[in-house]
């Protein structure tokens, strides 16, 4: 991206580019170089996600778009006439209706796994951090109480990832070194990659109730909408904890939050919720739940990434379309 304006053949001046995604909209340096390519872009000034409604409103003049997290709907596709792509900015698909961008003859740029080690970094770090009981320990220091309970080592301990594609499969790479036992479930065969990293791919219910620790890294589809339930979590040892860094609504909320209030379970890590942001205080605040503001792609590496990926493709789509006129 650095030679586009070098490029007058990737310059697109009269190309209207809406760009929605809050942290894209923060970036200075992505700003600058989607603009080198699209003088004619704008941002989400907002500072918040937009609603159905005021992406609508927001696109309504757009010729193209890089969107995050927002919802993609017909209520938006139908009130954005001009519109002939859209650009992923990150890897999740489930807030855009691809069979209406088929329908509407809109194209969709997307390419997986751009984010990976943001995410699987800030898994590690939620697995540590759970094990050691450095988040809780720290909460009670803070308010002048001396406990001193390590925890355990994460080293050598049973993990259950659901979900080998590129950020599970590269936390299996980071835990190399700490020699624990993987175990792996996915709908495609992963025995060769298990093969090569010392895990052993298994069905879901051994899974969990074998696992240590369970990390869920799946896309949120009509096959993992909340398929962590009570049935599930029944499932799980009472010393184990549950990582989610994926979707928030594979995780049924209500459930875990009855579990970890009866401490069916050992604990919780979450970074992304069903509704964003969370609205229930209550399950916010138990002690035995971990929670961030859903950053784990949000690594400065990984917006820049991510951003000069969607504004890559944006870049390739035009210059074809110009070759035809």
């Amino acid at each position: 991206m650095k030679n586009l304006i070098k490029d007058t053949s990737s310059i697109f001046p009269n190309t209207r580019v809406g760009i929605s995604s809050i942290s894209f909209s923060k970036s200075y340096i992505l700003r600058k170089e989607v603009t080198q390519a699209f003088p004619n872009s704008f941002f989400n000034e907002k500072g918040c996600r937009f609603s159905e409604l005021e992406l609508a409103g927001f696109l309504k003049n757009a010729d193209a778009a890089i969107i995050g997290v927002e919802p993609v709907t017909d209520q938006v596709l139908v009130q954005s006439p001009n519109l002939k792509m859209i650009s992923k900015y990150g890897v999740g698909l489930d807030n855009i209706d691809q069979d209406l961008l088929k329908y509407r003859g809109i194209k969709l740029g997307w390419t997986g796994g751009v984010n990976r080690r943001s995410v699987a970094e800030l898994t590690l770090c939620f697995m540590l951090g759970l094990c050691r009981n450095v988040f809780a320990s720290g909460y009670t220091l803070k308010q002048s109480k001396w406990e001193k309970e390590g925890g355990w080592q994460l080293s050598e301990k049973n993990i259950g990832i659901i979900g080998c594609g590129h950020v599970g499969s590269d936390i299996i790479k980071l835990l190399a070194p700490l020699k624990c036992n993987i175990l792996v479930c996915d709908i495609l065969n992963k025995s060769e990659f298990c093969k090569e990293h010392n895990a052993t791919q298994t069905n879901i219910e051994n899974l969990t109730a074998k696992s240590d620790i369970i990390s869920l890294h799946v896309p949120l589809t009509s096959l993992t909408s909340e398929i962590v339930d009570k049935n599930f979590i029944d499932r799980m040892q009472t010393t184990a904890y549950l990582i989610n860094t994926s979707r928030g609504g594979v995780v049924n909320e209500n459930d875990l939050k009855t579990a970890l209030i009866k401490n069916d379970i050992a604990g919780a890590a979450l970074d992304v919720f069903a509704e964003e942001p969370p609205a229930d205080e209550e399950f916010l605040s138990l002690p035995n739940l971990m929670v961030s503001p859903h950053i784990g792609g949000n690594a400065k590496e990984a917006v820049e990434a991510m951003g000069r990926s969607a504004i890559g493709h944006l870049v390739t789509f035009f210059k074809n379309q110009s070759k035809k006129i």
